[in-house]
């Protein structure tokens, strides 16, 4: 059927394959986040023997036993304020809250929204070994020197906690970017564990990346999605560990001494990830956005926690192309057009070849026919006399498809950069466009990309034999519309404009394979 087509109606017919695998891997593969306020247990290790400093030898997930509920909210003991967040810290000595405070980040009626779930492990929240230990750590409260303090990398925050027999003492500096140091002493060695939370749910969505990952010193990532997490896992020798939604992440991090965690399953198959230590601990940390310069001036090593799936060794390169383009003109939707035009001029070279070479089968398709009438009980002459046919007049009926096979992970990408870039939330473009990071509303976008895909269909030379095929390409625009209603209208609008694209290189080539036909009659005429 391949053979029968043009180049244009392969393209669709990759478009559309594209979309669907899409649309299957995040209904039917890609994990689901867990409602926010869903009533989960966290499990976690206990000691049974050894105190080799090899984690795997340490801790197994046969000696996993369940230690607790989730610990409730608690008391507010002290508070970081800026002008960007609020961190509420509660007597159990964690982040019991965090609140992004930029215009951006509010709901709809411009209230401040919460970036941590209520019922779920917190950022700074400890686990013993020790049963006794960890009882009596969750009954006595933490007490901090100050009940504020500013994020001005100077100020300290001291929370400590006295129990019978051990001090535990947090010494936490907060700087203005969201990143903070932990300083973590104890009086005597105790093993314990210690989150960064599970998953910020503020941001969380079935069609991106939800849950925690580690990256270990060399240079691996490991993901653990929610919903699909079935078994308590160690990932030592780790410079990152982190807990992340879509668009924001608790993150801890050492890239001097790496640290052991283990990463435990709830009954609901969500992970969460703990940093296992015996006595004394530091750490660097940062909670907030998933936006990339600021990851970047916190430490360069920190872009891996914003996480583009299976493209990602793609889709990075992507943005950082797309990031540069939105410096250098001012604004993410124009950005998002120039880019666009970027990707479709750097394709152009085997794009254009490709549809020549399919106009030309076109135009072999009546001698086509007679060869396979011709032939038609003789498949392997059939074949032979195919071939030296298409050498002859320089066709290829395979030429249309590298072009095709390259724009299938190139959407992916492409797709994944603009889902999951938190830098369009808030930035518009045009008129009515005022997040390019939500749906267009008044539908503009998805209309203008569905009528786009109309006129070219309409430019492009047709070559049906089969009649199903010829209706499923005809409401191919009606589909496509559909889909798009709900996507980002940074990525619609990416859409909108390559197809626009396609429609002037569509119309440039017909112009000239006219030409080239006239020309050829005149010299035959001559």
């Amino acid at each position: 059927m391949l053979e029968k087509m043009t180049y244009q109606q392969r393209l669709i017919l990759a478009t559309v394959i594209s979309a669907i695998l899409v649309l299957f891997y995040e209904i039917f593969v890609a994990p689901k986040p867990t409602v926010a306020e869903k009533n989960t247990s966290t499990t976690i290790a206990k000691q049974q023997t050894t105190n080799s400093a090899s984690v795997s030898n340490l801790i197994t997930p046969s000696t996993y036993s369940k230690a607790e509920t989730v610990l409730p909210s608690a008391e507010i003991i002290a508070r970081v304020k800026s002008e960007k967040f609020e961190i509420d810290i509660d007597k159990y000595g964690r982040f019991s809250q965090v609140y992004l405070l930029e215009d951006k980040f509010k709901d709809a009626n411009g209230q401040k929204q919460k970036l941590l779930s209520d019922l779920n492990a917190k950022p700074l929240e400890i686990r013993f070994s020790d049963p006794a230990l960890n009882d009596s750590s969750h009954a006595i409260a933490y007490t901090a020197n100050i009940n504020e303090v500013a994020p001005d990398g100077k100020s300290e925050l001291i929370l400590t906690q006295t129990l019978k027999d051990i001090i535990i003492t947090k010494k936490l500096v907060f700087n203005a970017n969201g990143s903070y140091s932990l300083k973590l002493t104890m009086s005597r060695d105790a093993q314990y564990f210690i989150t960064p939370g599970f998953s910020p749910t503020l941001g969380a969505d079935k069609f991106a990346f939800n849950g925690s990952l580690a990256v270990t010193t060399e240079g691996k990532i490991k993901n653990f999605e929610n919903t699909s997490h079935k078994s308590d896992e160690t990932t030592p020798k780790s410079n990152i560990i982190a807990s992340v939604d879509k668009y924001y992440s608790s993150v801890f991090y050492n890239f001097e001494i790496p640290v052991d965690a283990v990463v435990t399953s709830d009954k609901d198959k969500n992970p969460t990830a703990f940093i296992i230590a015996n006595g004394n601990l530091n750490l660097n940390g940062y909670i907030g956005p998933k936006t990339v310069d600021t990851l970047k001036s916190i430490d360069p090593r920190l872009v891996e926690v914003v996480e583009y799936g299976m493209f990602t060794f793609m889709a990075r390169p992507l943005f950082w192309a797309l990031e540069f383009i939105e410096k250098t003109v001012g604004n993410w939707g124009w950005a998002i057009v120039i880019f666009t035009i970027l990707v479709r001029l750097l394709l152009f070279p085997l794009t254009y070849k490709g549809m020549v070479s399919m106009n030309k089968l076109k135009e072999l398709a009546p001698k086509l026919t007679e060869l396979k009438e011709k032939y038609k009980g003789d498949p392997q002459k059939l074949n032979i006399h195919m071939m030296d046919l298409y050498r002859k007049h320089g066709a290829n009926p395979m030429s249309g498809c590298l072009p095709m096979i390259l724009q299938i992970p190139i959407f992916f990408a492409i797709y994944r950069v603009l889902l999951n870039a938190i830098e369009l939330k808030g930035a518009g473009w045009i008129l009515w466009i005022h997040d390019l990071s939500l749906m267009d509303k008044y539908y503009v976008l998805p209309i203008l990309m569905g009528a786009s895909m109309f006129i070219q269909q309409r430019i492009t030379p047709q070559n049906f034999t089969d009649p199903i095929q010829e209706k499923i390409f005809k409401y191919l625009p009606v589909v496509f519309t559909f889909f798009f209603l709900a996507f980002p209208a940074g990525l619609t609008l990416y859409w909108f404009v390559n197809n626009l694209l396609s429609i002037i290189q569509q119309y440039t080539v017909n112009k000239l394979m006219a030409r080239t036909k006239r020309n050829a009659k005149v010299a035959e005429s001559a």
